[in-house]
């Protein structure tokens, strides 16, 4: 998000996913994984719990695969697996990729600016 820029309530993000035709599940896990802190994160399992859908964790990543507003708006980069494992990213499940590079280095910005805050 940037300076200045307005804060999207969650109604207002479920009418654009609405109008974007995503499906009632995808529509629970964006809205879930939207309301992720910045610098902290959730496992596909916990986003299962969250949305009241149980053994759905390999659903939430397909989900989150498809994402319209990847980043600051659902930030599926704060998804990651319960062991801590970190892909999936972007589509990719090589943990080395160029897509999980980013997703790990996305979640340590944001790691170290809640820090700073908290200082």
């Amino acid at each position: 998000m940037q300076k200045g820029e307005k804060v999207q309530s969650a109604s207002e993000l479920k009418g654009e996913l609405l109008n974007r035709g995503v499906s009632p599940f995808q529509l629970e896990v964006f809205l879930a994984t939207a309301s992720i802190p910045r610098g902290e994160t959730r496992s596909y399992s916990d986003i299962e719990k969250i949305i009241g859908r149980p053994n759905s964790a390999r659903a939430v990543g397909s989900a989150l695969k498809v994402n319209p507003f990847p980043g600051e708006r659902i930030p599926c980069h704060r998804v990651i697996h319960k062991d801590g494992r970190i892909e999936g990213y972007l589509g990719s499940m090589d943990p080395r990729s160029k897509e999980n590079s980013k997703k790990r280095a996305l979640l340590m910005v944001e790691a170290k600016k809640k820090n700073a805050k908290s200082a």
